[in-house]
């Protein structure tokens, strides 16, 4: 039978074994924080629900906290604070957060590199930009995820735009590879907070936005102080991505990774059916601004003009010149194998 003196000592001795043994810490919480180009309102549609469920499901593991344009630091200095680890990861364009890549040009609105959102994704998954981007972001510390699509590129004025020659003089808030571009029409482009566009428009600062198409337009507030929707536009399909510190993605378990990917996998695809649906739909039903079109004719001179821009980046480096000549071949081959892919 056991006594009471030979349990107190079989305890004791088991409880200064526990004392002795060194201790057992849960595994603390990984904890990114995460800014994106979009204000609150557009960060709805374009990232937030994805960080949201890849928050659910990494449970106790991992969890991204999700701040907005300009929150935390400046669009403009995006890539620095993630390269210095201020920041974990971004959802940006490449050329809005100013990357020192040889690729950055690409970022945003490369005009007419793409005429619908699904160029985008084939380009990087198919025609070799994923290897590309990869090794010049390697090369600076910074981790590229994924790259997307978002909307196409338009213009929405307080005045209409019904030929070049409405163009000229146009404050816009732009992208500056948009606006390198469009300034030899006359345009000039202007860099804003992105929280400011509203009122900068309303003040007469600002004659409209290129930056978005008309869903964005309507989910931001820019149709409501802006009165006319130009339908041509520069580019089919905002080029975007999610990047992450070199050190931060290195140190996250395989498991998580893998989440992340698939989080990011399923942001692209929120985008193209919200983009591509709601383009069409607020053209037909929105009632916020007037539509309008540069004829045909007159607007190849823009698209001869991007041609010609392709040419003057091509041989500013090899990089360039290799990005320029897989637009040329995925545009040549879209062309070749015509409808639905090209025509016209």
């Amino acid at each position: 039978m056991t006594t009471r003196r030979s349990f107190l000592t079989t305890a004791g001795a088991a409880g200064a074994a526990a004392l002795a043994a060194p201790a057992v810490h849960a595994q603390s919480k990984i904890r990114w924080r995460m800014q994106t180009y979009a204000g609150p309102a557009l960060a709805e549609h374009v990232v937030k629900p994805a960080i949201d469920s890849f928050n659910k499901v990494a449970g106790d593991e991992m969890e991204i906290e999700l701040f907005f344009s300009d929150q935390l630091v400046p669009t403009g200095e995006l890539f620095r604070a993630m390269q210095k680890g201020t920041i974990d990861a971004v959802q940006s364009d490449d050329d809005s957060m100013a990357s020192p890549t040889e690729v950055t040009v690409f970022g945003g609105y490369f005009p007419f590199a793409s005429r619908y959102s699904l160029d985008v994704p084939v380009l990087f998954n198919q025609y070799g930009l994923n290897e590309i981007w990869d090794a010049e972001y390697s090369a600076v510390g910074v981790k590229h995820l994924s790259a997307g699509s978002w909307d196409p590129c338009h213009f929405a004025t307080k005045e209409p735009i019904h030929s070049l020659e409405d163009m000229k003089g146009k404050r816009v808030f732009t992208f500056p590879t948009a606006g390198r571009f469009l300034s030899q029409f006359g345009v000039v482009p202007v860099t804003l907070p992105w929280e400011d566009i509203e009122v900068a428009v309303q003040t007469g600062e600002l004659d409209g936005v290129a930056w978005s198409g008309i869903t964005e337009d309507y989910t931001v507030g820019w149709a409501d102080v802006t009165d006319y929707f130009l339908t041509n536009n520069i580019s089919g399909a905002w080029a975007g991505s999610f990047f992450a510190n070199m050190d931060a993605w290195n140190e996250l378990p395989e498991h998580l990774q893998e989440l992340l990917k698939l989080t990011m996998d399923s942001s692209h695809y929120y985008r193209q059916w919200w983009y591509w649906g709601g383009e069409a739909y607020l053209r037909v039903n929105g009632t916020k601004m007037q539509l309008t079109s540069i004829p045909d004719e007159e607007w190849a001179a823009v698209e001869a003009a991007a041609v010609e821009f392709w040419e003057e980046i091509a041989a500013e480096s090899e990089v360039k010149a290799k990005v320029v000549e897989i637009f040329k071949q995925y545009n040549a081959d879209m062309l070749k194998a015509g409808r639905p892919y090209r025509y016209g």
